[in-house]
């Protein structure tokens, strides 16, 4: 029954829709027409008026002629005489099309009169050229041919002409104006009377279908309010429109379903327990991986206590040996001061490595980035690396633009190459060379350091760059290095990651991007928590 309504209410606002739909394109297609009428009459007009003002010129320079000689503004003519046969074909055209699109009656006598005028303007041109050619030695202001020429048909005939199809022009222009006003006027009038007519009937209709809706709508907001306060022998009647009965019915058996769901209600719970129960586990999982981390940093502790106290013990006992000696040589002195530099350098080192990864992991690590040529950089650190390298071959391999301008640290950056280098010397098999290799790849440059050696396990390799890891291979180290330098390469919006195949050699490739017009500055770097 509703549903009936609704469709006579439908089909009463799509015909009025549609009315005024066509309304709107049969104006607009008007408007349009005459908008294009409008355009093509007042280019027309431009175009005699322009015709006017060239011809006017061309005569004068043709009577300067006449005065200073026969070659005083040829190319002048010339150019006036080709811009008039110009704008008379543009005006042939345009009223070509004036006449297809308003008729022959509205455009009488306007295609006719520009041949005329066209004729007219051709035979003053000639007449001049007579003149001219004529060799009348009489004074020129007592030619009667020129004043003929000058007075009658030039500021007579020529100007009757002009003007009178400039005056024909500007009438159809006007007529059309005049009809694009009474079109404006008659849609507006027709919108305000379909807008009047129509108001009432769309109103009264709503009113209809809002009362026709309301009533079934408070039927069910009452069972609705009774089944929310708990009343679930509450029903709803089913004698609503039979645009409301499956509803109805549906709200009917969702009270039914209540209970069940109550009872759904109680596994869902016995599920939250079971879920809970799991995630404590997870927590407790967690909790013994914090276990073993802080295992981890206690062990860190005794290793660096170590450390610590090796460099210390050397440095206390040389020092102790030489002042017990009673009468020891500058040879002994310098041979002990030799040793504690040693040490305290190395100490200095170990201190900075640690300090730098306190800093990165509290995110004040600090790098200066400054505009840089990374093969400059290379080049001049070749002979340093060489010497940590001896006696096997460090080879450049470079495989990109020599003019690769990148913004770095050029100190850190060099660490971190220095880093990777000393691992592939220490790591790889003797006699091997060890290769730097410099590729482009998109907008980055990738520097590897490639060695031969006894590869890295694929278990080993993803914990590489942990602090605190010593692989069991060769040296003593803190495992400090490959979390600084990757510390650093991060701090440069870079990465450093590592492909190793067991036997073969690993490859650690350090990744940059390339410049792209940043100005010089100070960068400080604030790192994600680094991996514990």
């Amino acid at each position: 029954m509703y549903k009936r309504k609704l469709y006579l209410f439908g089909l009463l606002s799509t015909f009025i829709l549609l009315i005024a739909l066509a309304s709107a394109a049969i104006s607009a297609h008007l408007t349009r027409t005459n908008l294009a009428q409008a355009q093509l009459a007042q280019s027309l007009l431009s175009e005699h008026q322009q015709l006017s003002s060239i011809s006017y010129r061309l005569f004068k320079q043709l009577t300067d002629e006449l005065i200073f000689g026969k070659n005083a503004n040829q190319a002048k003519v010339r150019n006036k005489q080709q811009q008039i046969e110009n704008s008379l074909n543009r005006i042939k055209s345009l009223e070509l099309a004036q006449r297809e699109a308003l008729g022959l009656e509205a455009t009488l006598g306007s295609v006719e009169d520009t041949d005329e005028l066209e004729a007219l303007i051709q035979g003053i041109v000639e007449e001049f050229r007579a003149i001219a050619l004529s060799n009348d030695s009489t004074p020129l202001n007592q030619q009667q041919r020129l004043q003929t020429l000058l007075e009658i048909t030039i500021d007579n005939q020529f100007r009757e002409a002009i003007n009178s199809a400039v005056n024909r022009q500007t009438g159809v222009v006007s007529r059309i104006n005049a009809s694009i006003e009474t079109l404006n006027s008659s849609i507006v009038w027709f919108t305000i009377s379909l807008g009047l007519i129509t108001c009432p009937f769309i109103l009264l209709g709503c009113y209809w279908l809002f009362n026709a809706l309301y009533q079934p709508l408070t039927v069910i907001r009452t069972g609705t309010d009774a089944i929310a306060s708990g009343n679930y022998h509450y029903r709803l009647p089913e004698t609503l429109d039979s645009e409301f009965t499956d509803l109805v019915k549906a709200l009917n058996s969702m009270i039914a379903r209540l209970q069940e769901h109550e009872d759904q209600a109680d596994a869902h719970r016995k599920h939250l327990e079971f879920e809970v129960e799991s995630r404590t586990r997870a927590l407790k999982e967690a909790n013994n991986k914090l276990t073993q981390l802080d295992a981890k940093r206690r062990q860190f502790m005794a290793d660096v206590s170590h450390e610590l106290r090796t460099p210390l013990t050397i440095i206390r006992g040389e020092a102790q040996v030489t002042l017990r000696q009673a009468a020891a040589s500058n040879e002994i002195y310098k041979e002990t001061l030799e040793t504690i530099l040693e040490q305290a350098v190395n100490l200095s080192k170990l201190v900075d490595d640690l300090l730098l990864l306190a800093r990165a992991e509290m995110h004040e690590f600090t790098v200066d980035l400054v505009k840089s040529d990374l093969h400059n950089l290379l080049t001049q650190n070749m002979a340093l690396w060489q010497k940590l390298t001896k006696p096997r071959d460090l080879d450049l391999k470079w495989l990109a633009n020599n003019e690769v301008q990148v913004l770095i640290d050029k100190d850190r950056i060099a660490q971190v190459l220095t880093i990777l280098i000393e691992n592939a010397h220490k790591y790889s098999y003797p006699d091997t060379p060890i290769v730097l290799r410099v590729e482009s790849e998109g907008p980055n440059i990738n520097v590897s350091v490639i060695d031969s050696g006894e590869g890295i396990s694929s278990s080993d390799l993803q914990h590489v760059f942990e602090r605190f890891v010593r692989l069991k291979r060769k040296g003593n180290g803190m495992g400090l290095g490959l979390s600084i330098a990757k510390a650093i390469a991060e701090a440069h919006h870079g990465t450093l990651s590592a492909h190793s195949t067991l036997g073969k050699g690993s490859q650690f490739t350090l990744t940059l991007p390339v410049l792209q017009d940043h100005a010089t500055r100070a960068c400080i770097w604030s790192p994600p928590l680094l991996q514990e």
